[in-house]
């Protein structure tokens, strides 16, 4: 079962993002642990003080070393340097936006941990030496700032919960959502078509459902004549084109078979 920690100066955000959903479900029904764990309450000052100018000058504040340190050895997480000689299937992530982009592959990847904790950032960043001797890496959920972490702490745990087996009511949903990669991989293994496709890392397909008509908009015809490899190549194509239209970046790395390619090549000729 997997655990998250979440080390953050405002405990109270979580109550709503963290409350609702498959993440919800999935916390009660014991498929995952979240614990939040207030960062002020690891400071020794009347004050409770998170955060200090940093040194050589600069605008805004920096949060400590001390309470995030001494949260993690509360939790028994050991420095970096330490983790890498044990076993022990954790993980340490400050969320910055200087880090890793975070994408459904790192979140798979992440879950090969069974413990990860989330380190949330605040004002102007966190005091370097966090990253440098706690966490194993850095992680953005974009290329923008946040006023802090916390957003993409939920983000990370939306994600990485629709990994969990069990977690989500039909678990093909997880391989047939954009960018979640292997399409290639199962029509390599001979697995027969079906009238739904993984995305093999491009943008979904588009989805209908009833009134077969509404407000002289129908439904496009091949999702009703019972045909399932048509239903399934026009979605593969409504896919390719959705992704050369808004996220061309992505055919660089999609899974690609012969007949992507010959569909893509049919939509480039007509655009």
């Amino acid at each position: 079962m997997p655990r998250f920690d979440i080390l953050t100066i405002f405990p109270e955000f979580f109550r709503g993002p963290l409350d609702y959903g498959i993440v919800r479900r999935a916390r009660e029904a014991g498929l995952i642990e979240i614990a939040i764990h207030d960062l002020r309450a690891f400071t020794h000052d009347r004050h409770r003080t998170v955060d200090d100018r940093p040194f050589g000058g600069g605008e805004g504040m920096v949060l400590k070393p001390e309470p995030i340190f001494e949260c993690l050895e509360s939790l028994a997480i050991a420095p970096r340097e330490e983790r890498l000689k044990s076993t022990a299937r954790e993980s340490v992530v400050l969320l910055s936006p200087q880090g890793r982009m975070f994408t459904q592959a790192v979140a798979q990847e992440m879950m090969a941990h069974e413990r990860i904790v989330l380190i949330c950032g605040r004002y102007e960043g966190v005091d370097e030496r966090v990253a440098e001797h706690l966490a194993d890496g850095e992680l953005s959920v974009g290329d923008f700032v946040l006023s802090g972490g916390e957003l993409g702490a939920a983000i990370v745990i939306d994600a990485m919960t629709r990994l969990v087996p069990g977690a989500l009511g039909n678990s093909a949903s997880a391989q047939q959502e954009s960018f979640t990669a292997g399409v290639e991989q199962a029509r390599q293994e001979g697995e027969p078509p079906t009238s739904t496709c993984g995305s093999g890392g491009l943008l979904d397909y588009p989805h209908y459902t009833r009134p077969a008509e509404f407000r002289g908009m129908p439904v496009p015809a091949v999702l009703v004549n019972g045909n399932h490899d048509e239903i399934r190549r026009w979605r593969r194509r409504c896919a390719l084109e959705k992704t050369l239209r808004n996220r061309p970046d992505l055919l660089q790395e999609a899974e690609l078979s012969p007949e992507d390619r010959k569909l893509l090549a049919e939509i480039e000729s007509e655009v």
